[in-house]
């Protein structure tokens, strides 16, 4: 899939873009002939990272921390 970076475009078409509703599609014109369609998608919340466990997240807290009291001394 192609990525567009919002950040990358005029402020206009960007603004244009993000006020699009889910099913609202976008016709893409050059030269008045339609060259593209872009149809809105519903907005999916990202997925949920996978839980660690107890041990790796204590030990992660622990370097995080260690590396920190090494920093300071």
């Amino acid at each position: 899939m192609a990525r567009l970076d919002l950040d990358d475009l005029p402020p206009k078409i960007a603004a244009q873009l993000t006020q699009l509703s889910a099913g609202e599609e976008l016709l893409l014109v050059q030269h008045g002939a339609v060259v593209g369609r872009l149809t809105a998608l519903p907005v999916s919340a990202p997925p949920a990272p996978p839980p660690i466990p107890p041990e790796q997240e204590v030990r992660e807290v622990f370097e995080t921390f260690r590396a920190a009291i090494e920093d300071e001394f």
